[in-house]
């Protein structure tokens, strides 16, 4: 299937007679991903359901970064278009799912044959990236999707940034906390190596079950990846030399010290994992649950997909390409939240303080070049997403130090201050609203 199977024809039809919505396989903070079944080619894609009122310039970036990009080892975009309220993304379907889903899904971690495999794959995709100065920033084994035959695929792109030809490096903090460079987390600036650090903690990942500092909070790992020595295995004499080897040469604190992608897939432990078929039983076992698990979604008359299809109906569609086109290159980032991840696991901007979810005004007040901000817009942004925790768990700020807490209180009140103020200005344009249909009225029934 072509990146043009979305032909002006098809996106002229009611969305019902193209694609057939069979069932949610995810959710994250801009919305939900379906499995479809596109009608005339009688084959399944990924939906990307977007509510509009969803930042769409990080989603037109998003878009912009696939369609520039023409490789098996990353997830190809198909077409997007408008419906009612929602924007549409659609793209390639892997159906083993993520990396992450597969162990969770599973109950499993990964034995090293196993990862070869995966990091080949996604060494192989970030060689294409790379290649075209562009910079996932947020490699992990929930954005590692599996097709069939276990072509390992890069996803996600939210927060992938461009290098053009004058600039190097970058300097926007962004990433997921405990895959994050040390580099990055320091503003030094940084470049493609960045990902190559990140794919070492996602070998960890997968060996393991969760990333380095895993148990540790965010805001205290955040800290300590640029003090401490690189993380490794929690057992280095349980894992060969080979992949021991790979993991100590992507996690070296000098970015310049780091192997590129192409010099990594002629690494010994890459080499000695190269067959596919290694996941075969693994990818087996995975789509079988998936099967169960979509039937009983299909089946449930409450669940969110039988929602779906049944308004899934009745308009067509806007072509979104000529919108997509117009803005080929973004230089400013912000956050995206991933699916199925624990809050902590949740990738992040720092230094424009931006956290998805309903943002207090006070986050965007200070530039990246501000002097002596970092620590304050640091804080200021885990701020958010812990009090968003606290609803749930009121337990969470135990697990602060002192002077951690002390500082969440030095911010509290203007957090709150600048809450109300947007709460007060949201309700008096509602009412400017209503006083202006109010005195339409007037001045109508004094014509009359």
């Amino acid at each position: 299937m072509d990146q043009k199977f979305l032909s002006d024809e098809s996106l002229k039809k009611p969305i019902e007679e193209v694609f057939e919505l069979e069932c949610r396989i995810g959710k994250g903070s801009y919305g939900s991903v379906f499995k479809a079944l596109h009608k005339q080619r009688n084959q399944h894609v990924a939906l990307k359901q977007i509510p509009i009122e969803s930042d769409l310039f990080e989603i037109i970036k998003e878009i912009s970064i696939m369609q520039q990009c023409d490789s098996d080892n990353i997830v190809k975009y198909y077409g997007s278009f408008f419906k009612e309220s929602y924007l549409w993304i659609c793209m390639e379907y892997c159906p083993a799912g993520s990396v992450s889903d597969i162990m969770k899904l599973l109950g499993i971690t990964l034995n090293e044959s196993q990862i070869g495999v995966i990091l080949s794959g996604s060494l192989k995709g970030l060689e294409y990236l790379h290649l075209k100065k562009k910079i996932h920033r947020d490699i992990k084994a929930c954005n590692i999707l599996l097709d069939l035959n276990g072509n390992a695929k890069l996803a996600d792109f939210g927060v992938a940034g461009q290098l053009s030809d004058s600039m190097t490096k970058r300097n926007t903090v962004i990433g997921t906390p405990y895959w994050m460079a040390p580099e990055i987390i320091q503003e030094i600036g940084y470049d493609c190596s960045a990902d190559i650090w990140s794919l070492g903690i996602t070998c960890i990942e997968m060996y393991e079950g969760k990333p380095p500092y895993a148990e540790i909070h965010p805001m205290r790992a955040i800290f300590m990846i640029p003090s401490k020595p690189p993380p490794s295995f929690r057992d280095t004499n349980k894992c060969s030399n080979f992949m021991l080897d790979f993991v100590t040469l992507c996690l070296m604190k000098s970015p310049h010290e780091r192997p590129t992608a192409s010099e990594l897939l002629h690494h010994k432990f890459i080499k000695t994992c190269a067959n596919n078929s290694i996941l075969n039983d693994v990818i087996q076992e995975v789509i079988a649950l998936k099967r169960t698990h979509e039937a009983e979604e299909k089946l449930d008359p409450g669940s969110e997909t039988a929602e779906m299809v049944s308004s899934f109906s009745g308009l067509k569609v806007d072509n979104f390409d000529t919108l997509v086109e117009k803005t080929q290159n973004f230089e400013t980032l912000k956050s995206i939240n991933e699916p199925d991840e624990e809050e902590s696991m949740s990738t992040m901007v720092i230094n424009d303080g931006s956290v998805k979810q309903s943002i207090p005004a006070f986050k965007s007040q200070y530039s990246p070049s501000d002097p002596g901000q970092y620590e304050a817009n640091m804080v200021k942004n885990l701020i958010y997403k812990e009090l968003k925790l606290m609803e749930k768990d009121q337990t969470v700020v135990n697990k602060l130090n002192k002077e951690e807490i002390k500082l969440r209180l030095k911010y509290l009140d203007e957090q709150m201050d600048e809450e109300i103020k947007e709460l007060k200005l949201k309700f008096q344009n509602k009412r400017d609203v209503i006083l202006k249909a109010i005195e339409i009225k007037k001045k109508n029934s004094q014509i009359y």
